[in-house]
């Protein structure tokens, strides 16, 4: 039997609220429910409140119920990170690690993390939570995750940046748009042509509607998706600009399906990436030494994509 230094009744809850029913947990982590239910009856009589909803088609959470899955996935971060010092102890180069990273960055940068991190640490376990930029603060403070490489993020007393990189504005083209021979561009010349932006889920969007609100004047964008993919294979296809970083577009850059140009209007605010801690939580030595991979990793991939633009001029 695996040994868990959470308690019983806080993995039980977890389990309740993940599957929505006594019987559905039951089945899925094979534990009597019998033994989940008077464990979360028993949680509620100490605490004197309702964790749960009892309704007709399952189980949800109260308000209540709602702080204590919070405390759950804490106290299950705090175990992962004992475990893994534990073993780092013992001299073993194995454990958990959680890194959160962007949508944009799934075929780009992250497959080469994913190669550099398991070459380094066969072992370890590496989970990739996908999320927006929005979402980093919460899941690091949480403890749903232990590092996050992000778009602009500010620090602040919770969240603490271990590194972080400029990202000029530019425009990303096709090699064939009139665009693609400019050494750089302005966003009134490229709003001469269909512009394919991202929609108000993803920074980019809500940070060129505050500083140039005249480009959406006009009805916006001929596309707006939260979709980086669908935007740059749009711009890819010659049909449209993509308004974004020299890092979304890396891939793409590298093997010539796309051309960066910057933009060069003085209002135009760079971007940022940055990679992330808690500043609530201790980071396990596995974790700073994976973060110290993913920072290299980067920095390694903007230099491979500024090093082919100044080739190609």
């Amino acid at each position: 039997m695996a040994l868990h230094l959470v308690p019983r009744g806080i993995l039980y809850l977890e389990a309740v609220a993940a599957a929505g029913s006594i019987q559905a947990a039951s089945r899925e982590i094979g534990i009597s429910a019998s033994a989940i239910d008077r464990q979360i009856v028993l949680l509620e009589e100490r605490l004197g409140v309702q964790l749960f909803e009892r309704q007709t088609g399952g189980m949800a959470l109260s308000p209540a119920g709602e702080m204590f899955l919070v405390l759950a996935r804490r106290w299950r971060a705090d175990e992962r990170r004992i475990w893994t010092d534990v073993k780092q102890m013992q001299g073993s180069e194995v454990g958990h690690v959680r890194l959160a990273a962007m949508d944009s960055m799934v075929n780009g940068v992250v497959p080469r993390i994913l190669t550099a991190a398991f070459e380094r640490f066969p072992k370890m376990q590496l989970d990739v939570e996908i999320m927006s930029p929005d979402g980093v603060a919460a899941a690091l403070t949480d403890g749903v995750v232990d590092l996050a490489l992000a778009f602009n993020v500010r620090a602040n007393r919770d969240l603490h940046i271990l590194w972080n990189e400029t990202l000029p504005l530019g425009c990303v083209v096709a090699p064939g748009h009139p665009l693609a021979g400019k050494a750089d561009t302005t966003l009134k010349d490229a709003t001469g042509y269909a512009i394919a932006l991202q929609s108000h889920a993803l920074a980019i969007r809500r940070i060129l509607e505050a500083r140039h609100g005249w480009m959406f004047s006009e009805g916006g964008p001929p596309v707006a998706t939260n979709s980086l993919q669908l935007v740059k294979h749009l711009a890819a296809a010659g049909s449209h600009v993509a308004i974004t970083s020299e890092l979304d577009a890396a891939p793409e850059i590298l093997d010539g399906r796309l051309v960066f140009v910057p933009v060069s209007d003085r209002t135009a605010s760079p971007q940022s990436i940055a990679l992330v801690i808690s500043t609530r939580r201790s980071l396990p030595r596995l974790s700073r030494m994976v973060g110290e991979i993913v920072e290299r990793i980067v920095v390694d991939l903007l230099d491979e994509v500024r090093r082919a633009r100044q080739g190609a001029r």
